[in-house]
């Protein structure tokens, strides 16, 4: 018989496909996970696929993985897609699509499958990675093959399925979810009108700014060779140590961001997403670079990153565009070393201070008190220079 690895993840959604691969493809399904910090409850996920008659459940922890080789190449670059989006979703997809490729080479499948919406880009996501790494192997892509229009289809299928229907908070049918370690992000019914305002309920990981402490939370985060290494002294593994953010900046009500984005496919998306752990870190790896890379190599990274967030956000992470941006942000990288102190206070970040043994900084050079080594003369003459400029095209 032939397979398909499905990226399974025991919800809803999934499980209808999965049934629905069973029923048009007559083929054994592989039910793959991959753990990258989710919220997810291992058990249910086996329970549910086996009530579906899968008899090979993958569950992967690559919650480490997904962190130091993904998210932090992509705080290296101060990747912000739009202004606002740090990108949580666009970048899990890269991972669990390569994972899927891998997995169906060494147990013979044939196709490899994704639940993507047919008006989302992680069917993008997903298919650019199963072509770099799996060009001849099969995709089924559901939501654009079946005939099934909408969420109230999907549910209608599910009951006949015997398949169980989720309900949030208020016991109503649930909002689109999807969440890693990184990120989480709400979308859909109520939210996918932007006169609405965010029901606080949807909210899974920040308490709002009005309930956070009265006092300001202070941390120190230390970095090495451009990344985060240890928070307040204590070395901690990229896992670790995002976790730990995540909890502090979840408490002080940090990394809500509520946004209108344009899609890759075309057309506009309202979402609400939280970054805590995230939101801390770019804070964090602006201000410790601030004082560690000269003014070009800064400027330089400042320009590109615009082009490096759309490379990510439309899927494009294995692509030797994004690989060769990357290389460039991360040139003088082991020059970013030393210690950030942020203070959070109800959903704000402040910088309190950078301490670094580069010598980018030079006190000498920016005191006010009496210089020697100023040369007045030189100024001037950078002036003239820039002054003649003005006219030029």
């Amino acid at each position: 018989m032939k397979k398909i690895v499905l990226a399974y993840s025991g919800g809803l959604d999934t499980s209808i496909i999965l049934r629905w691969l069973q029923e048009n493809y007559k083929a054994e399904i592989i039910a793959y996970t991959s753990d990258i910090g989710q919220e997810m409850d291992e058990k249910k996920i086996i329970r549910n696929a086996k009530r579906l008659g899968v008899k090979k459940i993958i569950i992967e922890n690559l919650k480490n993985t997904f962190v130091k080789d993904y998210v932090f190449p992509m705080i290296r670059a101060h990747a912000v897609y739009e202004g606002v989006y740090l990108l949580g979703t666009s970048i899990a997809r890269p991972l669990i699509a390569k994972r899927q490729i891998e997995i169906a080479k060494k147990y013979g499948a044939y196709a490899v499958s994704h639940g993507a919406t047919g008006k989302g880009n992680d069917q993008v996501r997903f298919e650019l990675g199963y072509a770099y790494f799996g060009k001849k192997i099969k995709v089924i892509a559901p939501w654009r093959e079946w005939k099934l229009q909408s969420r109230t289809d999907l549910i209608k299928y599910a009951k006949k399925n015997n398949i169980p229907i989720p309900k949030d908070k208020k016991g109503a049918p649930p909002f689109s979810i999807d969440d890693n370690i990184f990120h989480t992000s709400t979308e859909g019914k109520v939210l996918e009108h932007p006169k609405n305002s965010a029901p606080e309920f949807i909210f899974q990981r920040t308490v709002s700014p009005e309930n956070a402490p009265n006092k300001t939370t202070r941390i120190t985060i230390s970095f090495k060779n451009g990344d985060p290494i240890a928070i307040n002294g204590k070395k901690l593994s990229p896992e670790k140590l995002l976790d730990k953010l995540n909890e502090v900046a979840g408490k002080n009500g940090i990394g809500r961001v509520d946004l209108v984005e344009n899609r890759f496919i075309g057309i506009k998306s309202r979402g609400v997403y939280e970054t805590p752990g995230g939101t801390i870190l770019y804070s964090a790896h602006r201000a410790i670079e601030s004082v560690t890379l000269d003014k070009e190599t800064a400027h330089a990274k400042e320009r590109i990153m615009p082009a490096y967030a759309e490379l990510v956000y439309n899927g494009y992470w294995f692509s030797k565009k994004r690989i060769k941006l990357q290389k460039i942000i991360d040139k003088k990288r082991n020059q970013v070393a030393g210690d950030v102190v942020l203070g959070l206070y109800k959903g704000n970040i402040t910088i309190l201070s950078r301490r670094t043994k580069n010598k980018a900084y030079s006190l000498k050079k920016v005191s006010f008190e009496e210089n020697k080594s100023f040369n007045k003369t030189k100024i001037e003459n950078f002036i003239k220079h820039h002054s003649k400029q003005l006219n030029k095209a």
